[in-house]
C-alpha cells in the first residue's frame, strides 16, 4: 500500500505508468515481472514506501528521456529495474557486487523458475 492507500500497480499511473492491456499488467519477458514483484514485496514490507520507489522511477524515465540514448526505443522496464537497484543501493539492502552478483544468479535462472 502506499500512504494514500492506493496498492503499487493502481499508484503507478500518469508518467511511471506500466505497460498494460486490458486493465492487467504486461511482462514482455520473465525478469520484468520478477523485478515488478521484488518491487512490491519491498514495498509491502516496510523497506520503502510506494510513492518513494515512483518518484525514483519518474527520475530515472526524466533522465533517459534527456540522455541521447532516448532515440532508442522505450523499455519501461530496463528504468524500472534502474530505479528498483537505485532504491535498493539508496536504502543499503544490497550494495554494489553482491547487487550484481544476486542480478546475474536470477538472470541465469531457467524459464518458469520464478521463486
Amino acid at each position: 500500500m502506499t500512504a494514500n492507500g492506493d496498492r503499487p500497480d493502481e499508484a503507478l499511473t500518469g508518467e511511471a505508468a506500466p505497460p498494460t492491456a486490458n486493465g492487467e499488467l504486461v511482462f514482455d519477458a520473465p525478469w520484468e515481472g520478477r523485478a515488478f514483484g521484488m518491487a512490491r514485496a519491498l514495498c509491502e514490507r516496510g523497506y520503502f514506501d510506494w510513492d518513494e520507489f515512483r518518484a525514483e522511477l519518474i527520475d530515472q524515465i526524466s533522465a533517459w528521456e534527456a540522455s541521447p540514448e532516448c532515440t532508442e526505443e522505450y523499455r519501461y522496464y530496463d528504468l524500472f529495474l534502474a530505479a528498483l537497484t537505485r532504491i535498493i543501493e539508496q536504502k543499503s539492502l544490497c550494495q554494489g557486487p553482491d547487487l550484481v552478483m544476486r542480478e546475474l544468479e536470477f538472470a541465469a535462472r531457467p524459464h518458469g523458475h520464478d521463486h
